[in-house]
């Protein structure tokens, strides 16, 4: 019986030095159809419940359109605005529906909604266990909520004045920043304490108007723009201005975004790429869509992996074309995805 027993602890131990071997073969299984590639918000037609999903894999060999409604057998709302992640869960902020839809990232099925307190909900982020909407109504109140990541619930609402904005909403360093600005209108930061949930204070750009507000590396990052020039500013998570890079000879800079160490950012229908220590402007674009004639309209623009998506929107009735660059400007590949195509997320 003894030796019995000690054969079968041998080839116990035998069995799990020959799975421990053969580790580096292992696969680990799918958590779902939409684990390794980009999704595409595609606002639809406002006010109708058009607004939709695309998802495009990771080698571009793959496009699934309205994936919501096909995994929930219902429509996803009317205008989709904006895309967060938090662990296995998908963020989909609804703008003229005032909700958001709570998904699971890897297979698309709903797991949730928020709608309490929502009006004209426009950007969200998360920090400290929560997660934060702005809410600007036009000729109304101007706030941000905030929600419990753990079960949805509501916990409170930010005030902002009636003359102020609340639109895109980051976080940097355990604080979170919103942009007071809007339609080239405005120059301001409000920064939140996510211990607290009150106003610290705000922060003001010497320069131009802010046209987008995102998060890098701990750090917050501002283009401004301007009639003659425009400006991206650092900022840290303190609120002090760090870094200014003059973008001289640019007007009217957008679209700020940051992939591999260089900014990324739009004007006048044309795509500029600089590297990020770099002090001088670059002189000619990336990507010229108004050379050659083009009839392109540049609506969404994001750079996610080494790849520039950038979305053709001539009107809100008829689906969009996503172009997909590499980073040197050349195409890789086109995509027709749902209407309104405003940005893309890495999954």
């Amino acid at each position: 019986m003894k030796f019995n027993r000690l054969f079968q602890l041998l080839l116990a131990l035998i069995l799990v030095i020959n799975v421990s071997c053969s580790d580096d073969e292992y696969v680990m299984p799918s958590r779902g159809d939409y684990e390794n590639g980009y999704f595409i918000a595609n606002e639809g037609n406002f006010g109708t419940p058009t607004a939709s999903v695309s998802f495009i894999s990771k080698d571009l060999s793959v496009l699934e359109n309205d994936i919501y409604k096909k995994n929930n057998n219902e429509n996803l709302g009317d205008v989709l605005q904006t895309i967060t992640f938090s662990d296995d869960r998908a963020f989909l902020l609804l703008n003229n529906s005032n909700k958001v839809q709570v998904v699971n990232r890897y297979n698309f099925k709903k797991t949730g909604e928020i709608t309490a307190q929502l009006d004209n909900p426009r950007y969200m982020t998360i920090s400290n266990g929560n997660l934060y909407v702005s809410n600007d109504k036009y000729n109304g109140a101007k706030y941000v909520n905030v929600y419990k990541l753990s079960d949805l619930s509501f916990v409170k609402k930010i005030p902002f004045a009636s003359t102020s904005t609340a639109e895109r909403v980051v976080e940097a360093g355990g604080t979170v920043f919103v942009q007071n600005a809007t339609y080239s209108y405005g120059s301001t930061l409000t920064r939140i304490n996510t211990s607290t949930n009150e106003i610290i204070n705000t922060v003001s750009v010497p320069n131009g108007e802010i046209e987008k507000t995102i998060s890098y590396n701990n750090n917050v990052y501002v283009i401004a723009s301007g009639t003659s020039n425009s400006y991206i500013y650092e900022i840290s998570p303190a609120g002090t201005i760090t870094k200014t890079t003059t973008l001289t000879g640019i007007a009217n800079a957008r679209n700020l975004e940051i992939d591999g160490g260089k900014y990324y950012f739009t004007s006048s229908n044309k795509i500029y790429s600089m590297d990020m220590n770099a002090t001088t402007a670059p002189s000619t674009p990336l990507i010229n869509f108004v050379d050659g004639g083009q009839y392109f309209t540049l609506y969404g623009f994001s750079v996610k992996d080494g790849k520039i998506f950038a979305s053709d929107v001539k009107n809100f009735t008829a689906p969009s074309e996503v172009t997909v660059y590499n980073t040197s400007g050349t195409v890789l590949k086109k995509f027709v995805t749902g209407i309104g195509s405003n940005a893309a997320y890495m999954n």
